[in-house]
C-alpha cells in the first residue's frame, strides 16, 4: 500500500465503517494511538509523520476483528491483504 494521504483516507473509511470514530489528537503516547474500547473511539497522535500514522491504521485493522459485511468490496480487499500481512 502507498503510504498517501489517499490510502489513510481508506484505512479511515475502513475503521469508520466498523463503527469507530477516528481522532486525530496532540498527546505524548507513543504507541501512536489509543483505543477506548467501549467507547469505539480510536485516538492517533497528530503529529506522527504519514508514513507512522498509516502504518498505525494497518496495524488497528490487523488487530481487529472486521465485520465484513460492512465493508464495499474494495475495502474488504485491502483488509483481507493487511491481515494476510
Amino acid at each position: 500500500m502507498r503510504l498517501t494521504k489517499t490510502s489513510q483516507d481508506k484505512l479511515t473509511d475502513i475503521l469508520r465503517a466498523q463503527g469507530y470514530t477516528i481522532r486525530y489528537e496532540r498527546g505524548n503516547f507513543r504507541g501512536g494511538h489509543c483505543i477506548v474500547m467501549h467507547e469505539k473511539v480510536i485516538v492517533i497522535n497528530k503529529f506522527f509523520p504519514l508514513e507512522s500514522k498509516i502504518n498505525t491504521l494497518m496495524d488497528i485493522i490487523r488487530d481487529l476483528e472486521i465485520d465484513e459485511e460492512a465493508l464495499t468490496e474494495v475495502q474488504l480487499k485491502i483488509v483481507q491483504r493487511l491481515k494476510k500481512q
